[in-house]
């Protein structure tokens, strides 16, 4: 299957915390997009994990992401793969959705070490942030050339969706018009 398979799917929320987001590019977007994806896998079920690097240093994850909506796992490796027991929440044949920050730094070595650890890797650009535009793009472009599936907000929730008549259709349309 080609498309995300929302029965196999599992939400990855990186980083997003309150001392590192006023430095990103175009932060206020990615969390904005990224709630969206939050309230889109509440409203059809998906499983959602929240990590936070440091978050003596870096803060806790910003009050715009409701965390209490899925399990938060801190963490000191800026892969979350190396932290103990993390992939034993992320099943075998998961499709992870990520979005976070910095997508040069954890993001890109988190979905690294999904790659390598055999899980389908679906890295959601515009839910990214760096501080830097160039460390964005170049980190999406080594990601996808690795095995990473590039996708955005509205990809994710349609092909979470699947078709018209799914019952929360019309809820989903609702968090894709929200500013």
């Amino acid at each position: 299957m080609l498309t995300i398979d929302p029965k196999r799917s599992l939400l990855l929320i990186i980083d997003f915390q309150s001392r590192l987001m006023p430095a990103i590019d175009a932060g206020a977007t990615a969390v904005r997009n990224a709630n969206r994806l939050i309230g889109m896998a509440e409203l059809v079920d998906i499983p959602s994990v929240f990590t936070e690097q440091n978050a003596k240093g870096h803060g806790s994850t910003v009050e715009d992401l409701p965390v209490e909506k899925g399990k938060l796992i801190h963490k000191q490796f800026f892969d979350a793969c190396r932290e103990n027991s993390f992939l034993d929440r992320i099943p075998i044949d998961a499709h992870v959705v990520v979005a976070g920050c910095e997508a040069h730094v954890c993001v890109q070595q988190t979905v690294l070490g999904l790659l390598n650890a055999h899980r389908k890797a679906y890295v959601v650009r515009d839910t990214l942030g760096s501080r830097r535009p160039e460390d964005k793009e170049t980190a999406i472009r080594r990601m996808e050339r690795h095995g990473a599936e590039i996708v955005t907000t509205e990809m994710v929730v349609f092909e979470w969706l699947q078709t018209a008549e799914h019952p929360k259709f019309r809820d989903a349309i609702a968090l894709i018009k929200e500013k």
